[in-house]
């Protein structure tokens, strides 16, 4: 999905292109609640009910009124203008699903990494992977109600992050704030990877 970015022509009209996204973050972070926001179809969803077998495996700290998780993946499309179609696959949080990381990130342009300031080292696994995988990312902090507000700087900095990974505020449940972060992702992702143009991606 990734090399090129061009449009493909079918009798004689423009299709938008097909680009890949990867929501990732640590668990309860709002992943699935992004994805469902945004998306303009039924989101895909694999939940199922948090059970005692989980108990001393998932760390539900911060989060104990959580009674669901994702085990394999949320999926969700959104249009941008006429130009792309972003496929939105959100990974699952636990530990224990780490596995299915590789098959989720495969051909993705860039990902978006979700983070709790409640939790906020909760999201160092997401950011590693995306570096070692020289996959471009953004951070994009989830504005829980109830949470402590820290100016952007310091969290790029307690999370030891590159003046060129973007880290913004969000909320996750609100349609505008998800596109915008959507948006900023696939710029900064072209503009990393030296593809596409310069002209904006419109909601």
């Amino acid at each position: 999905m990734v090399s090129g970015l061009s449009r493909r022509e079918v009798n004689g009209r423009l299709l938008p292109t097909a680009v890949k996204i990867v929501i990732a973050g640590g668990f309860g972070v709002g992943k699935t609640t992004m994805v469902g926001t945004v998306s303009e179809t039924q989101p895909l969803r694999t939940e199922e009910i948090l059970t005692d077998q989980g108990v001393g495996v998932d760390d539900v700290s911060g989060v104990e009124r959580k009674t669901t998780t994702t085990v394999a993946m949320d999926f969700g499309r959104i249009t941008m203008g006429e130009d792309y179609v972003l496929y939105l696959f959100g990974t699952p949080g636990q530990e224990r699903f780490w596995f299915m990381w590789d098959e989720v990130a495969l051909g993705a342009l860039g990902a978006v990494v979700l983070a709790d300031t409640r939790r906020l080292s909760d999201c160092f696994p997401s950011v590693d992977y995306f570096e070692r995988r020289g996959t471009p990312f953004l951070v994009a902090v989830n504005c829980f109600e109830g949470s402590r507000r820290y100016d952007l700087e310091e969290i790029q900095m307690a999370l030891n992050l590159g003046p060129n990974v973007p880290v913004m505020l969000c909320d996750a449940r609100k349609l505008d704030s998800c596109k915008k972060v959507l948006i900023d992702l696939v710029l900064h992702a072209m503009k990393v990877r030296g593809v596409g143009d310069e002209e904006p991606v419109n909601a």
